[in-house]
This record gives C-alpha cells, structure tokens and sequence, in this order.
C-alpha cells in the first residue's frame, strides 16, 4: 500500500482525527490521552499504531511510559494530511472537551509537585506503617490549616463542617433539608462549636453574604444540584477576592442507580464541564485531577476541583 493511502487510511477515523489534533501542541503519554479522551488503553493503543504505521506519528519511552508526537520530518504530503486532520478534528462535537482536557493535563504536568504527591500516594496504599492513616493525615493537615471563613454548601449533617469548625475561624454549613440542618444544629451545640453555624437553603442561592468567604467547598453536592453551572456562579459569588472554591465530586459515570439509590440527578461530571463552568463564573488557576478510584463496581472516580476568584 502507498504512503498516501496508508495516511488516508489512518486519517478515517474520527478518533485518530482527535489524537492528531491533540498532538499538535505537544507529545503526549498513552495515559494522557486516555484521560483526554475518556478512551481505553487499547482503544488508543490501536490508533496509535495506525497513525505510527502511516509514519504521522513518532514514539519515544520514558521509562515504562510511551510518548507520542507528530512526525516533525514527514513528507510533504504527509504535513498536509496532518493540517487537514486538525481542521477536521475542530468540526468534531469532542473537540472542545478535549481542547479543555488537554489544557488541564499539561499544566498539572507542569506542576511537579503534584507528580510527587501521586507517587506518595500510591505508596500509601501498598506499604503498611504503624500509626498511619488517611484520618490522622487528615487531621495534621486540618492543624496546617490558617482561620479561615468557610462556606459548606450542600453540607448534609456536617461532617465535613465539624472538621473544619475545629480549626476555621468560622464554617458556615448550607442544606436545602429543614430536618438535615435542625440535626446539624443540635449536634454543633452538643459539640461546642460555637464557631459553626447551619442555614437553611439552596446551592443555587446560598443564604450567604456577598464577598465574604475566603473558602467554599461543595463536597459530593454539586451533582444533587439542579443547576451545577449556577451553583458554581453562586459560589463566587458570596467568595472574596483572593477567595478559593474545592469542589469534591464524581467522575462522570453510568451507574443509573444512582439517581435512585442517592438521589443524584446528575451521573457525575466531565473534567471539562467543571472546567467550562468555572471558567465562565470567572473564576482562575484552575486545576481539576482525578484523586481517587474505587476498587469495587460501579467503580466510582473521585475529581477535586479547585480555583481561585480573581
């Protein structure tokens, strides 16, 4: 078969049109592009061999990890076809969530200290320590913690608000359930968190002040949110200059169950929607990562988001 066809043949496809495109930018990992695309490994693996058949691609290892980038010395004809494959990928529906996505994955490569932090963290798991675990870690980054005014919304009993009444200035707990925030009331009294205050409303209309939050934090309550978009505009919203969002959720799954067993009306969100809906609530330094997986079926991933109101 000619080079003209093995690259028209490569090129057939719209995910391979969708690889091609994120490599024009830089050389990316296997991994990378699974992230990116929310595609297996073998999926991608194959197209990738198609495109390094057809002599587009070039591959180099790190390591036991493959990069890959476009073939900067391909023909002529070769360099056309890539240019065609870019614009044909922009006509594609994925092509802004994975322009989205790769903005994302490059700049936390760029971030070595999250690098360090998951190789600390896969070393967690595997080796056992006497007097070592994620609740005493826990609770030494609380103490690590400045007093800062923090704002819980979609707080449920307040788990999460206890913790951070312990050390914060001041937490305020929102819940749009009237039994939910009277129980969270009682046991913040029983507790003497003086400092800890529940409220009675919605994550679209938080009973909250404007400019008067260093923190907000939607921990697993964005996806029981009947608009995520406003929510996160809400949030900054009541946030002061300076001020941080933490939003704590689940990937984007299909465990229809879901909606039934927890309520949830939406099955997670995409890396890039949260991306998206930060970004037009105005907010900057926006980091999202994957920062738990479940072992058992349905297999639920965990993001944080976090950003920083301007």
């Amino acid at each position: 078969m000619s080079a003209t066809l093995k690259s028209l043949r490569a090129l057939s496809d719209p995910t391979r049109l969708r690889i091609v495109a994120l490599l024009e930018r830089d050389e990316l990992s296997v991994a990378e592009l699974q992230e990116i695309t929310r595609l297996g490994q073998s999926r991608i693996s194959t197209h990738l061999g198609l495109l390094q058949e057809s002599e587009l691609l070039l591959s180099r290892r790190e390591g036991k990890r493959a990069f890959y980038k476009l073939n900067e010395n391909a023909g002529a004809t070769a360099r056309e076809f890539i240019q065609l494959a870019i614009r044909g990928a922009g006509e594609l529906p994925e092509h802004a969530g994975d322009q989205i996505n790769l903005k994302r994955v490059l700049a936390r490569r760029r971030e070595q200290a999250q690098v360090y932090f998951n190789q600390i963290a896969g070393r967690f798991d595997r080796v056992y320590g006497p007097g070592r675990s994620w609740q005493a870690f826990g609770h030494l980054l609380l103490r690590i913690l400045p007093p800062l005014i923090v704002a819980d919304l979609g707080a449920g009993e307040g788990l999460l608000s206890e913790l951070l009444a312990r050390r914060c200035k001041k937490v305020i707990a929102v819940d749009n359930s009237e039994r939910i925030v009277e129980f969270g009331k009682a046991k913040a009294k029983k507790n003497g968190l003086k400092n800890l205050e529940f409220r009675l409303g919605d994550l679209q209309t938080p009973p909250i002040e404007s400019d008067s939050m260093d923190l907000v934090v939607l921990s697993q309550a964005l996806h029981h949110a009947e608009n995520p978009a406003e929510a996160i505009g809400a949030a900054h919203k009541i946030l002061k200059p300076g001020g941080q969002i933490m939003i704590l959720d689940l990937l984007k799954h299909s465990f229809e169950n879901a909606r039934e067993l927890y309520g949830d009306r939406r099955l997670g969100f995409a890396e890039s929607d949260l991306h998206h809906w930060l970004e037009a609530a105005d907010f900057k330094k926006i980091e999202i990562s994957v920062v738990a997986r479940e072992e058992q079926p349905p297999h639920f991933q965990t993001i944080l988001a976090g950003a920083e109101k301007a």
